[in-house]
């Protein structure tokens, strides 16, 4: 087994043979996806939670909203560790880091016990998604980085498309802290293939290189790593807006129920997985710039038709909106994945620190966005809507769809969009 600190004998000469790997594309899948799998499986408990504890289900939320604050502050923190003491140091430390507070998760006696522990798990678990960038740029030239993301995304998402139907299963048959159980099991083991079959993969620094500052101030004075990011960020920020605001459109305007909500949400996630699988294919073949402009225009054009919908009251029906909105994920997922590959070549021995500060700002906007994208969905409608609002006014009877209307339904008074909104969660 390979020392936990420090670059292996002969790690540098097989570089090209982990890159052909097919254990190193499972240990990528893996640690980039524990901790957004993680965010998913405890989902369906929120509701359970809420009812165990004896609490409001707005503060068993935060079992899920806290995750998502320490999803962003690890990037931040883990990524320049990274560059500073190595790939296989920080990601083992934040791995066991999860494991620790996933145990504490299961012992947790009261909820904002159970709400701190999250926060750590969050906190160590996404580790993996900074680094597993920082070791791609590692391991592959630029022109093959894009489509590394992008395929070990697109596996990633089969398996995040099944954990909150697994969390639902798992709590129905044996209860909701059997989801850590599973949890503590899937860190420890990931960690321990970890250490077990991953070598030390960061490039050996230059003597004056700056350290931290130097990194800071020379990926944040390059015009191109800034537009890089900025394509990343606000390519991004479309996915947490739409899950903040869908909702209330689908359920309290259109009258429909949650788990058709769900069901039709779902195909945003598929349409983003054939855009990875698309990009795979496509991205050897162009070049980033080519790729991101070519996913930038497909995006503005789903985001019009979207417009156009509403303002017209096409959109009565989900599959107006949602049809085009898997046009709008389809090309998110060229502009994400090539925008990442271009940020993180701008200085590769600052790959972590890139990494971080994108995934950082990309999560922390995010949460800002989806709550302004709630706002936007809970108190406008379109043309059609507002109308029959108004025809509500004069009526004795409120109209009702499939019986009662989506806002009332089981008296959940919006709570929908406090669960559903978690699903916009670490696409990237």
């Amino acid at each position: 087994m390979h020392g936990v600190t420090g670059k292996p004998p002969g790690a540098a000469k097989d570089n090209d043979a982990l890159a052909t790997s097919r254990m190193m594309l499972l240990l990528l899948v893996a640690m980039t996806g524990v901790a957004p799998i993680s965010l998913y499986l405890l989902v369906p408990a929120l509701p359970v939670l809420a009812t165990t504890f004896g609490r409001d289900i707005s503060i068993a939320q935060m079992t899920v909203s806290l995750y998502m604050v320490g999803i962003a502050c690890s990037q931040i923190i883990m990524g320049p560790l990274s560059d500073r003491f190595g790939r296989r140091p920080v990601l083992l430390a934040g791995l066991g880091l999860m494991v620790a507070a996933s145990a504490g998760c299961i012992f947790a006696e009261t909820l904002p016990q159970l709400i701190a522990a999250r926060f750590l798990q969050a906190l160590g678990g996404a580790t993996g998604m900074v680094v597993s960038r920082a070791i791609i740029r590692d391991l592959y030239s630029r022109e093959r980085i894009s489509a590394m993301i992008s395929l070990v995304i697109a596996v990633m998402m089969i398996a995040q498309m099944l954990s909150p139907l697994t969390g639902g299963l798992l709590e129905t048959a044996f209860g909701w802290r059997s989801i850590f159980y599973v949890i503590t099991a899937a860190s420890l083991a990931i960690a321990v293939a970890i250490a077990w079959a991953l070598p030390e993969t960061r490039r050996d620094r230059a003597e004056g290189s700056g350290g931290f500052r130097g990194d800071v101030g020379s990926l944040f004075t390059s015009r191109a790593f800034i537009g890089y990011v900025l394509c990343q960020v606000l390519a991004s920020q479309i996915i947490f807006a739409f899950a903040g605001g869908g909702p209330y459109i689908v359920v309290t305007q259109m009258g429909r129920s949650s788990a058709e909500y769900g069901a039709w949400f779902a195909t945003t996630g598929f349409a983003y997985l054939i855009g990875n699988l698309f990009c795979v294919r496509f991205a050897p073949r162009h070049s980033l710039e080519k790729l991101i402009w070519f996913g930038l225009a497909l995006q503005l054009a789903g985001a019009l038709l979207n417009l156009l919908w509403g303002v017209t009251g096409l959109n009565q029906a989900p599959a107006w909106l949602f049809g085009t909105q898997m046009l709008v994920m389809f090309a998110n997922a060229f502009v994400m994945s090539n925008s990442a590959a271009g940020a993180i070549s701008i200085r590769p021995e600052a790959a972590g620190t890139a990494s971080g500060a994108m995934g950082f700002l990309q999560m922390g906007i995010g949460s800002l966005v989806s709550q302004f994208g709630a706002y936007l969905g809970g108190h406008f409608a379109t043309p059609a809507v507002g109308r029959l609002r108004l025809d509500d006014d004069f009526s004795d009877s409120p109209p009702r769809c499939d019986g009662q209307r989506g806002v009332d339904r089981e008296g959940g008074g919006g709570r929908v969009g406090d669960v559903v909104r978690v699903q916009a969660q670490t696409r990237a």
